[in-house]
């Protein structure tokens, strides 16, 4: 497992569509998945410990952000044949088990994590009612654990405020996690 940090967020990079299928048996869009006030775009995945440990929590302030008019989508990118915890299956368990708010999609041909410039699991996107990027953070300190249970809400702040203004804040610390796992790589 590599671990990897997301590069510094670049304001007003404008969201690419896309259109995948979720583990609930629907196509979702960037258009579906958008809420009135922004959008929170997470590649995450199942085997990854760095997501494992903020699940509870991005649960939470997904739901919270629902709330607030801010759509969520989860895309999971990696390899599935290299890492079988990923596999389809595992998804739609995990989404059931886990009782997701947020449609959890599968990026097969890896496009879409591309387009988007993802580098590791979990890496966050935010994005304003413009589909304009204003937040590419962590969601807390949490690392391979959970942070503790009074930890700064980052990400849960940030598009908090981005739903407010339609502005990301200017200091953003950057998400850590495993790699994707690129095909043929």
């Amino acid at each position: 497992m590599v671990s990897t940090t997301t590069p510094l967020c670049d304001f007003g990079w404008r969201a690419v569509p896309f259109d995948l299928t979720g583990t609930d048996g629907r196509r979702h869009t960037l258009e579906s998945a958008r809420g009135p006030n922004g959008l929170l775009v997470m590649f995450i995945c199942n085997h990854c410990p760095y997501v494992k440990a903020i699940l509870p929590r991005l649960l939470r302030d997904t739901r919270e952000l629902a709330s607030l008019g801010i759509g969520s989508i989860a895309i999971m990118a990696n390899d599935p044949g290299e890492y079988p915890e990923d596999s389809w299956d595992n998804m739609q368990r995990i989404a059931r088990e886990l009782n997701f708010s947020f449609p959890y999609v599968l990026d097969a041909t890896q496009e879409t994590a591309r387009a988007y410039g993802a580098v590791c699991t979990p890496d966050f996107f935010g994005f304003n009612a413009r589909l304009e990027l204003q937040y590419r953070g962590r969601l807390d300190a949490s690392r391979k654990e959970a942070a503790d249970a009074d930890a700064r809400r980052e990400l849960f702040e940030a598009m908090k405020h981005v739903g407010e203004t339609g502005r990301g804040p200017s200091g953003q610390i950057p998400s850590i996690g495993c790699s994707i796992k690129w095909r043929g790589a």
